[in-house]
């Protein structure tokens, strides 16, 4: 579980409750069921407009989940994963064939392909090939989540603007009967409270986090990519480091076990 994304969703609802309970205010008084349908139901159209539709009811529960979600593996984990995986091959006399055992140990399932076909004796070309395909199409459907996050985020405050405009209508038109210019301030005001919860704590916040935990999927694969090839060569666990070690970012470099750089080295110089 993502505990930021967690926490600033909870921190942000509790905001809300206090702003309202603590100036003694009534809840029901924040309930419109006028302005939540303008807010909403708009919101959702002009997002449906602009996606088709079974991506627009995919991206949604699939990119809240993943915005909770913990991240994958980190890039440091997933090249100690492959140097252990490597070298587990280069000792076993089934060479590459042992590393089917290790298969559903392998959470990421970027990673477990790539490593099955590793494991079926296809060649390196193969396994670019399959697994930079297999990344493409995942930015793809990844882009459009996050478009489709953005765009709710763009379309909430604007239908706000558009319930306190009808809001403000209703109220003007009905002057002489007091008893109706209340309902038409309360859409008024509503409305663009609901458009600004809508876009500020729920849509951008996750179209952000989707873009950041996009880069880094991306980043990560292909570090996996670089990572089975070298697998698929059974390459020496040292050298494997010194391929690896320049997809990482500076703070994370330097990192390798010790004891399989000196195993490592030991081997290369027999």
């Amino acid at each position: 579980m993502d505990l930021a994304t967690v926490g600033g969703l909870t921190a942000g609802l509790v905001v809300v409750f206090f702003a309202i309970a603590g100036g003694g205010g009534d809840f029901q008084q924040f309930i419109n069921v006028q302005g939540m349908i303008i807010v909403l139901g708009g919101t959702f159209a002009s997002t449906m407009i602009k996606f088709p539709i079974k991506a627009f009811f995919v991206a949604i529960p699939v990119g809240v989940k993943v915005a909770v979600s913990a991240g994958g593996m980190n890039p440091v984990e997933l090249i100690r994963t492959s140097m252990e995986l490597s070298e587990l091959a280069r000792k076993d006399p089934r060479k590459l064939l042992s590393l089917e055992d290790r298969l559903p140990s392998i959470k990421d399932m970027f990673y477990r392909k790539g490593l099955q076909i590793c494991v079926d004796g296809f060649d390196q070309q193969y396994i670019r090939e399959v697994l930079n395909a297999e990344m493409d199409l995942a930015i793809i459907r990844q882009e459009q989540s996050i478009k489709i996050f953005f765009s709710i985020a763009e379309a909430a405050p604007a239908f706000g603007m558009f319930g306190t405009l009808v809001g403000l209508i209703q109220m003007l038109s009905s002057l002489e009967d007091p008893t109706t210019v209340g309902a038409g301030l309360a859409v008024a005001l509503l409305t663009t409270m609901y458009g600004v919860l809508v876009s500020y704590l729920f849509a951008q916040p996750i179209a952000e986090k989707l873009d950041q935990k996009a880069t880094a999927d991306g980043e990560n694969r292909v570090i996996i990519i670089e990572c089975i090839v070298l697998i698929q060569a059974m390459t020496n666990p040292t050298l494997m480091w010194d391929r690896l070690e320049a997809y990482l970012p500076e703070n994370l470099r330097h990192k390798a076990p010790e004891g399989k750089k000196e195993e490592g080295a030991g081997e290369e110089d027999g």
